[in-house]
Formats: structure tokens, sequence, C-alpha cells
């Protein structure tokens, strides 16, 4: 009986911890930058965008001409835009868009610090950019996130009219992805504050989209991504993406992946 208490009291010390430190389970941001697009041979714009409550932001702006479409690129939750400066460049090398990486607030150079609502703010003063001072007409812009970064592009897709939606290794919410990652724990859904639920949202999209997961994702459940897409209205593809884990999707995925891409975008108007 006494090590059946010893173990109940342990987990719910661990629990107590994840509560607690529950951003800091969820966000983990670089500050420096890995390298720059001038590093690579990329040209861009640097720019500040500022969020609706004033919290400024870094940004590449990554101009191709005579681009059809424009990607709106969210972020997964750990490192900061310069880890997807390959990315944008074989977005525009593959299928010949223009790109912007911005920093959530906390990461890179921008100010403050990351919680759910302040992450959606970005993703607004980053599309309001686009379309407000770039001029891309929202028909052309595609709306593309990784992880935690599809939680927030299934947010701006709610609230924002655009041509498509990407979503890369999507999970249905953070109470879910705690459950998956801690099964061991007493179930804390209900008092986990950080949300995320795009499962939940999934029902209420309007936009083409398309869904990419790695078979191998040992980090967000390949069944989550799925749950994901069938909750969503059509038009709507799923890929799996075959022997890809979470941080290899297009590396492992190779010129399957940017098919599938390159499939979905052509039967998408462009506007």
């Amino acid at each position: 009986m006494s090590l059946l208490l010893g173990v109940a009291g342990v987990l719910l010390a661990l629990t107590a911890l994840m509560l607690v430190f529950e951003r800091q389970l969820i966000y983990f941001p670089f500050l420096e930058h890995e390298r720059t697009p001038s590093s690579l041979g990329l040209a861009h714009e640097p720019e500040k965008l500022v969020a609706e409550d004033a919290v400024k932001l870094d940004a590449w702006f990554l101009p191709l001409p005579g681009a059809p479409r424009t990607v709106l690129f969210c972020n997964g939750n750990a490192g900061n835009m310069s880890y997807r400066l390959d990315r944008a460049a074989q977005l525009q090398r593959r299928l010949g868009v223009a790109v912007l990486l911005f920093d959530y607030r906390g990461y890179g150079r921008s100010e403050g610090s990351p919680d759910e609502q302040g992450t959606y703010r970005d993703g607004r003063a980053a599309y309001r950019y686009l379309v407000e001072t770039r001029r891309v007409p929202p028909q052309s812009l595609v709306l593309f996130g990784e992880s935690l970064g599809a939680a927030i592009a299934v947010q701006l897709a709610l609230e924002f009219p655009a041509g498509a939606l990407v979503l890369e290794s999507p999970f249905t919410s953070i109470p879910d992805m705690a459950r998956s990652a801690y099964p061991f724990l007493p179930p804390v859904g209900p008092l986990i504050r950080t949300r995320y639920e795009s499962l939940a949202k999934a029902p209420r999209l309007a936009l083409p989209l398309l869904v990419l997961h790695g078979e191998r994702d040992e980090i967000v459940p390949l069944a989550q991504g799925r749950r994901v897409f069938d909750a969503a209205p059509e038009p709507k593809r799923f890929f799996a993406i075959p022997d890809a884990g979470h941080n290899d999707t297009y590396l492992a995925g190779g010129e399957r992946y940017w098919q599938a891409l390159r499939e979905f975008l052509e039967a998408v108007p462009a506007g």
C-alpha cells in the first residue's frame, strides 16, 4: 500500500509540475538565427511586423518576381524562422512561390513571450502584412502551417479569406498531445490552459485543404493528423509521407512530397 501511495504521489507531483511549466513544455524558442537568407543566396526583404497588441515581430519576405502565389509559413514550436530557410528555398525552387517567414513573439528577435492567443495575434499580423502592405490578393495566398504552426494556420483560415490551406503534421489539440506524450499521468485535459483545438475547428474550415503527415511521426501521431483531416469538409487531400518522421518530412518524402504539394496547388485557382 505504501508503495502505491508513493507512486501516486510521484505521479501527482509530475502532473503538477507539468501544469506549472506548461508553456515551457510547449514552446521552445531559439533566439539566435542559424543562418540568413543571404547565406543561402535568397533575395529577401527584412520586415518588422506589429501585432494588434503592439508586439513587434521579426520577418523575412522572400519575393519571387511573377510568382502566382505567396506562402504564409507558420513555424513549428522549436527554433525560429532561420531554421525554415531551406524549406522556403525549396518552396520557391520547386513550386515557384513567394514566401513570408516570421517569428512568433519570443522567438528569434521578436519581442514578447509566446502563448496561444499571442501566436494567433502574430499570425494575424503576418496575414495583414501580406494583404494590406504587400497587396497580395487573398485568393493567391497559401496558409501553410507545420505542427504548432498548423494550429495557427487553422485559426487564420477561420478568420480570413485565402486561396488554400496546407497543414503539415497537425495535432488535434494540446490536451490530446499531453495524453499522447505522458500516458502514465492522470488525465489533466480540463486543467491545461493552452488548447490549440484544431480538431474542434476543422469542421468550420472553408478552404481547399491538404494535410501532409509523416508515416513515422514520433511526436505527433499520424492518427491525429488523420482525425483533423477527416473532420474537415471537402475539397481536401491527405498525403501520408512514406518513411518520414516529424522533422524530416520534405527530406524523407523527396519528390513524392513536392508532387503532392504541386498537384494540390494546381487544382486550386490562384486568383
